[in-house]
């Protein structure tokens, strides 16, 4: 790889990060461990600026360049998941219940390689600014970041980022100009009815049935209501009733997940889902109440800066490697707000052979991360290049 040789030779001290923060994974806003460790190294690499508590634990660090230019910013996320590691590594979760199962530990010693990098080079005008953030799985950290002023606080210009991704060949870069990612919602469909013995059905208004015509009628909002050339993901991924075999149950419970990129299509979902709940619950005669969470917005590439991103990441790995069209998909991602703020660009980068996101046994791969570092340096030092 033609990785920047100041970053392969800090490949050491990266690893050591990342397997650290592997190993204390936090959760959400509260990355208090977390935080302190990158404030830490930070200031042991000697950047101008750390402003800590943002977003509560967030942090916004400055790195000057040489003369005036634009600030660019570079962002990693920092948080884990609420789950069980099951690798069995040297470095695993120290933390019950909680794992960094989704890389999140590598973006941010990538950027911590980089900050070193860019802060001991300063080749580039302007500021880099290194964004921090907690709360990408769940909460909107990069939404709070953004509310919270971070744009216009530290006058960004443009902003990037980047995940790994494993089973996609290693330092393969994909991104594409418009939206990358879907944006994503969350429904609840809770269904009252009235409970009793299994052997006596008629004296009861069993939610079950009810359930189960509710999925099976939420199933047509893609096969019937929409364009077959629109995106559209409704999953149906939780259905709780009951307790035993000789009970109807009371009530019962269904959620799931909405992925769309259209606002349009989005609200039709909302209305058909919204109509079906009604119709089935007078259908079945019980009561029923959806719960229609809109979440995270598509995360959309400003075509420019995705070209831009493109180009710099053919100089880091090579144009063979880079797919600057490479379409999008139905994940969903926090960094969408920042792209609402600020024009950017969203990058994936292949991790190798591996267990996926979100897996147990998911285990970050550290050839990786000079990669991923000499890619956000070089990102840095074109946006705003030195006699440029």
């Amino acid at each position: 790889m033609p990785i920047l040789n100041r970053i392969a030779g800090l490949h050491p001290q990266m690893t050591e990060w990342r397997r650290h923060l592997h190993a204390h994974p936090e959760i959400g806003f509260a990355c208090h461990e977390t935080a302190a460790f990158v404030a830490a190294r930070l200031r042991e690499i000697g950047v101008d600026e750390i402003h800590e508590g943002i977003a509560q634990t967030g942090i916004v660090a400055i790195i000057e360049g040489r003369g005036p230019g634009p600030v660019v910013g570079l962002r990693a996320d920092m948080d884990a998941l609420p789950m069980t590691e099951e690798t069995g590594l040297p470095h695993a979760s120290t933390n019950a219940g909680r794992m960094h199962a989704c890389g999140h530990d590598g973006h941010t010693a990538m950027l911590l390689g980089a900050a070193s990098y860019l802060a001991e080079t300063r080749n580039f005008r302007g500021k880099v600014a290194l964004i921090f953030q907690p709360a990408e799985e769940d909460g909107g950290g990069a939404g709070v970041m953004v509310e919270e002023g971070i744009m216009e606080r530290f006058d960004i210009a443009e902003v990037y980022a980047l995940h790994n991704v494993p089973g996609l060949e290693l330092g393969r870069i994909l991104t594409t100009p418009g939206p990358i990612m879907a944006a994503v919602d969350e429904f609840t469909i809770r269904i009252e009815g009235r409970g009793g013995h299994g052997a006596m059905p008629h004296e009861t208004a069993d939610p079950i049935p009810a359930a189960v015509s509710m999925v099976q009628a939420i199933q047509t909002i893609v096969s019937r209501n929409h364009h077959a050339m629109q995106e559209l993901v409704v999953s149906v991924t939780q259905i709780h009733a009951g307790t035993t075999d000789n009970v109807i149950p009371g009530s019962a419970m269904i959620n799931g997940t909405v992925r769309t990129f259209d606002p349009e299509v989005q609200a039709m979902v909302m209305r058909r889902m919204e109509e079906i709940v009604a119709g089935q619950a007078a259908s079945f005669g019980v009561e029923a109440a959806l719960d229609y969470a809109v979440g995270y917005p598509a995360t959309v590439n400003d075509p420019a800066r995705a070209a831009f991103a493109a180009e710099v990441a053919g100089e880091v790995v090579g144009e063979a490697l880079v797919e600057g069209q490479a379409g999008r998909e139905m994940g969903a991602e926090d960094f969408a707000y920042m792209l609402e703020a600020r024009p950017g660009a969203y990058l994936f980068l292949g991790a190798g052979p591996g267990a996926g996101l979100h897996h147990p046994k998911f285990e970050f791969n550290d050839e990786v991360l000079p990669i991923g570092a000499s890619l956000l340096a070089r990102l840095a030092e074109r946006a705003a290049p030195v006699g440029g």
